[in-house]
């Protein structure tokens, strides 16, 4: 057996690595492709409008359809001329408030399509060339409300990160043994502008203010013990670890990154 070199860390650790960021223009996705792009990678990411960001490749693209997943893929083929790491952070919920009888079967299509599909979809585009190269590493998004679904606004998109963290899972089992890393990262909540969307819907559907619907969540959720969410930047640097070689044995796992909130071992 032999024993690997000393990992690269530094300002450099991502350098001549080619990656993809999806939802990389806001909220975590944001700061992943800062995090990553300042260690030397060469990032694209995508988003359905124009946006400013410090990747090197940006496409515009809906990924929640298949017609936009493929635009993706064939641009980071085509522009990076391959690619080591996929980031799957595109998300997010705008059910309404109001429980299960709430969410008509469109809404259960838009969520479904881009909290699992998105991610589905370009793995089946792109994967396939990290298998030929014989290494890459895919770290998928997923959420805590997978475990902790809030049934008053988010059973949807809590389904839909449950099976994302389980069609993660059967990948790992896939495509370890061909030189693929796959592992999940389960953000609780994080301080971003989608989460504060959240509360403004939550406010307007039960006719009171952001102050008392960011407490309902709080409370839906149990608490948080460290007192507050996470930020994205916190979030972009385990998924910058997991990405790195320093994580080279980890394959398989997800990660929690919610202060504590989930309440059980």
């Amino acid at each position: 057996m032999t024993v690997p070199q000393k990992f690269a860390v530094g300002e450099q650790e991502f350098a001549g690595k080619r990656v993809l960021v999806t939802g990389g223009t806001k909220g975590a996705g944001e700061a992943v492709v800062h995090r990553l792009a300042s260690a030397g990678a060469t990032v694209a990411t995508t988003a359905r409008s124009p946006a400013a960001t410090p990747a090197g490749l940006f496409v515009e693209a809906d990924i929640s359809t298949l017609e936009g997943a493929a635009k993706v893929a064939a641009a980071v083929i085509d522009g990076l001329g391959g690619i080591d790491v996929v980031v799957h952070s595109v998300g997010g919920s705008k059910s309404p408030g109001g429980g299960f009888a709430a969410l008509s079967d469109p809404v259960w299509h838009d969520e479904l399509s881009i909290n699992l599909l998105a991610a589905v979809r370009l793995d089946r585009l792109l994967v396939p060339r990290m298998v030929t190269q014989g290494s890459g590493v895919i770290v998928h998004v997923s959420s805590i409300q997978r475990r902790l679904p809030l049934h008053e606004s988010t059973i949807a998109y809590a389904a839909a990160k449950a099976a994302l963290s389980t069609y993660s899972k059967a990948l790992s089992k896939e495509l370890g043994p061909k030189g693929i890393r796959v592992n999940t990262v389960a953000p609780g909540w994080i301080h971003t502008t989608a989460s504060e969307a959240m509360v403004k819907r939550l406010a307007v559907h039960a006719g009171s203010d952001e102050e008392a619907a960011r407490q309902g969540i709080m409370d839906a959720l149990g608490g948080i013990p460290i007192g507050r969410p996470a930020w994205p930047h916190e979030v972009a640097e385990l998924v910058a670890f997991l990405a790195s070689d320093r994580a080279s044995a980890i394959h398989g796992a997800e990660y929690v990154i919610d202060g504590g909130t989930i309440p059980t071992v």
